[in-house]
């Protein structure tokens, strides 16, 4: 039996920018972090050579052809693996459709499970651009490369994206300033989850037809460089700012980013005292980030009694084996 544990993972400045879309003619940038909520892959061999894939639903099935889970059915082609094997899944929290990528997460961690299966080694590297062959051109689903390279390299990141590949660059600060930059987020679960493919199908269209949203995506991307320099030089002050800038160019490149009852939430967020924010992920629903003094955030979930708050905090590493029994 092997268990991976794959991290989930908040972005906070360039998302859009990691499209192919966009990074096709111009280099897209985003800030992001691994957190400490995780899902969990088990692999075992089964005792016939028939596979089972256990998710929302389980299937049984002869061949690997034969699965409908397309994430796991290309994940066994592409490590070889062809039977006799059962593959289950638990997430820490409800992670489908709320913004904390883990479509890829999932993908990331399988693909681990399965080379530590087959007795190979696979480095962070190789997870992510695996996860982003199978989702990305195996599957093709309208989505970027910042989720794959977050959850198989883990911390807080800033990442170049280019036509010909993706660069990692850890980003290196003081305890002491981490501990504080962690403390001012306050992360929110609105109960509303979506489908992000819809979002982002037509945000992928929309830069590559429209050049007033290719100029607002590079925008956004532009966001990222800043974000990197603010927390590369301790200002806590620029976080909340840069991220409420981001929010309202975000909802410029494609309908359905936002609604009415985000709005709501996101003014009364201000209001209370929130100095910017944003709706992971695509967009539509899903969780909430608010960046605010701690002294604010008493303040800001009594303004908010709807939404339920999720502690969390930045984790350092990326994908990993936890359990191996021979």
């Amino acid at each position: 039996m092997i268990i991976s544990r794959t991290p989930l993972r908040i972005s906070f400045a360039g998302g859009g920018s990691d499209l192919p879309a966009f990074y096709g003619h111009e280099p897209g940038a985003v800030v992001a972090t691994a957190i400490n909520k995780y899902i969990y892959i088990t692999v075992n061999k089964k005792f016939d050579d028939r596979i089972r894939a256990s998710y929302s639903v389980t299937e049984m099935v002869d061949r690997v052809d034969d699965l409908r889970h397309e994430l796991i059915r290309e994940a066994l082609r592409m490590v070889g693996v062809g039977g006799g094997i059962e593959i289950t899944s638990i997430s820490d929290i409800p992670s489908r459709g709320t913004g904390l990528g883990s479509s890829s997460t999932y993908t990331v961690g399988l693909l681990h499970a399965l080379h530590a299966y087959t007795g190979r080694h696979a480095g962070a590297q190789r997870l992510a651009e695996e996860a982003c062959e199978i989702e990305l051109q195996r599957c093709r689903k309208p989505i970027g490369k910042q989720d794959q390279y977050i959850a198989a390299y883990g911390g807080l990141q800033f990442m170049r994206f280019d036509a010909d590949g993706v660069r990692v660059e850890p980003l290196v600060m003081s305890a002491a300033f981490r501990e504080r930059l962690q403390a001012y987020f306050l992360l929110l679960y609105t109960g509303l989850t979506r489908s992000a493919d819809a979002i982002l199908e037509e945000q992928g269209r929309n830069l590559r037809e429209d050049a007033a949203v290719r100029e607002n995506a590079a925008r956004v991307r532009d966001l990222a460089l800043d974000l990197r320099a603010a927390l590369l030089d301790q200002q806590l002050d620029a976080v909340g700012e840069i991220l409420d800038t981001g929010w309202q160019l975000k909802q410029t490149l494609a309908p359905g980013i936002t609604s009415p009852e985000i709005d709501v939430w996101y003014a009364q967020a201000r209001a209370a005292g929130a100095a910017g924010g944003k709706i992971l992920g695509a967009g539509g629903g899903g969780f909430l980030l608010l960046f605010a003094s701690p002294e604010r955030h008493d303040a800001i979930r009594r303004a908010l009694p709807g939404l339920r708050a999720v502690p969390f905090r930045f984790e350092p590493q990326g994908s990993r084996i936890i359990y191996v029994e021979e």
